[in-house]
């Protein structure tokens, strides 16, 4: 009789998500519970730290409960129990950790810390892709904006990254300077696909010579933009601003996966769930000869199952952690 293969729980507390997944063998979801705290955080226009860990606490133990119900399973029929140790708010990954310590303790099951951005590039395997190392992989979320080689799974080179606001935090910006409210992203792909013309903003990207993004200059030249008193709606503003993002991060990121001569790149983050986004780059994939990879709108924002997965993957190599783990709030690949 086979041996049924390992079950891992995920926790996922590094922002504003509260979220509990159970995957099985790597890739079977079992269970993929999230609590948003949009209501909460949407009258401040962006995450409030302290209310982000509050909610956390209050809904930890509801969401896994949730996750275990939802598998049909029990705490003792788990393997191991992964959480995000870094980056994210440091209140918020604490709960986290701590839930995930207290779970590992009492089941006797090993204690997986996961890098939360692992999380992201690998989470198209949820959904049944397969790519082949090496392959390049774009991270795009609220708070990160990398490009990264990955030659293997724990074998990374950041090449490029954002050397001020990430994508996400710069489409929920410039929402709130169009006083479209929080989260921008959706509210700001919604207009620009409604608009007929785009204003020409300044692509965001460095001109040194480097695979690095700067968007602090293009949200202040949509300000600017839209202080000039110009007669010209916020659906033509958005498409401009959505259209120079876009420009960037393709041109960018074909540029990297051209010079290192590699035919694969991986999408991830939440900032993935933005069809526009999706569909350019399937299109210059399809004229460049370049194989895409992205996960489902589900799995592109925060989520347990995604962590879960990465945990699998440590767990195969039996990287666990002792119960000295600490949250990171800076940790890099």
């Amino acid at each position: 009789m086979a041996k049924p293969e390992p079950v891992i729980i995920g926790i996922e507390t590094s922002c504003d998500d509260t979220s509990a997944g159970i995957v099985q063998g790597g890739s079977k979801i079992l269970s993929n519970v999230v609590s948003s705290q949009i209501k909460i955080h949407s009258e401040f226009g962006g995450v409030v730290p302290e209310l982000a860990s509050r909610s956390h606490l209050e809904n930890i133990y509801i969401v896994v409960g949730e996750a275990l119900k939802q598998a049909g399973l029990q705490f003792e029929d788990l393997y191991g129990v992964a959480v995000t140790y870094g980056p994210g708010l440091v209140g918020s990954l604490l709960v986290g950790i701590e839930a995930a310590k207290a779970i590992s303790y009492v089941y006797k099951i090993p204690l997986i810390g996961v890098n939360h951005l692992e999380g992201h590039i690998f989470s198209s395997l949820l959904e049944g892709q397969s790519f082949k190392f090496p392959f390049i992989a774009l991270i795009v979320s609220g708070g990160h904006t990398e490009l990264v080689k990955v030659s293997g799974f724990g074998e990374y080179s950041i090449i490029g990254q954002t050397r001020d606001d990430a994508v996400g935090e710069v489409f929920d910006k410039v929402a709130k300077l169009l006083d479209l409210g929080y989260p921008g992203g959706p509210k700001v792909e919604k207009l620009a696909n409604l608009a007929t013309f785009g204003v020409k903003f300044p692509e965001a990207v460095m001109k040194d010579g480097s695979f690095d993004f700067s968007f602090s200059g293009l949200k202040t030249a949509v300000r600017n933009f839209k202080n000039s008193g110009k007669n010209t709606d916020n659906n033509s503003l958005c498409a401009g601003f959505q259209d120079a993002v876009i420009a960037a991060l393709l041109n960018k990121t074909f540029a990297v996966a051209a010079k290192n001569r590699i035919k694969r790149i991986v999408l991830g983050g939440g900032v993935i769930a933005n069809k526009t986004i999706c569909a350019e780059f399937v299109k210059r994939g399809k004229k460049e000869g370049i194989e895409l990879f992205f996960p489902s709108s589900k799995l592109c924002t925060d989520n347990g199952a995604m962590i879960a997965l990465a945990g699998y993957l440590k767990y195969q190599r039996k990287e666990f952690c002792d119960y000295d783990l600490n949250a990171d709030p800076g940790l890099t690949l």
